[in-house]
């Protein structure tokens, strides 16, 4: 006779199957080999991440976003969707490739290696599908590695939310702001950035 199946007898089975983690180094040997021709992917915490086409408002939020940020600190330091480094501990596993960076440096200095966290002014995500990804995980990577500032912008909510004061594996001021309200970066405090411009 069957019997009844309750939570409890699920107490002792593995939730999720088991993931391959991979390394930089095995993504590099798949992508020399030719297997990632055409993904749009980012390693995060040994995890592939699919960075799934983007959808015309994260495209138009990201044009103007990166235009007044080549406005404000110069083209030759902005870089859009290209890769960093972040802490010594996570960068054998971890590789994000945020919307836009703003350098110390100019992009041209970066023929060969990524830039260092140290080497990033200000580091822009676009969300709408991710935004809890961008807000938690990539958000805890970013502040680990003690990268300055970081903006998250909400196409949901029509917000930005900005990250600051990076100790001890997180950011320890976390502002948000409508699009009635303005900011300006860190890195370059005269230039005032009105939330609304990004919508």
């Amino acid at each position: 006779m069957p019997s009844a199946v309750t939570q409890e007898s699920y107490r002792s089975v593995p939730l999720d199957p088991p993931r391959k983690h991979w390394s930089r180094e095995e993504c590099e040997a798949l992508e020399a080999a030719g297997l990632l021709q055409g993904e749009q992917l980012e390693l995060v915490e040994g995890e592939l991440i699919n960075k799934m086409g983007k959808r015309r408002p994260h495209t138009i939020t990201l044009t103007l976003v990166a235009d007044w940020l080549r406005l404000a600190f110069g083209t030759q330091f902005v870089n859009l969707e290209t890769p960093i480094d972040v802490a010594s501990e996570d960068n054998p596993i971890s590789e994000p490739q945020p919307d836009a960076i703003v350098l110390q440096r100019s992009h041209r200095e970066y023929r060969i290696s990524n830039p260092r966290p140290s080497e990033v002014r200000l580091l822009v995500e676009v969300s709408d599908t991710t935004l809890g990804f961008d807000l938690t995980r990539k958000a805890a990577l970013h502040a680990r590695a003690e990268i300055a500032e970081y903006w998250v912008f909400d196409l949901v909510a029509r917000r930005l939310i900005v990250h600051r004061d990076p100790r001890a594996g997180r950011y320890h001021s976390v502002m948000e702001y409508s699009d009635q309200e303005a900011v300006a970066p860190l890195a370059a405090p005269d230039a005032v950035f009105q939330v609304v411009d990004a919508f």
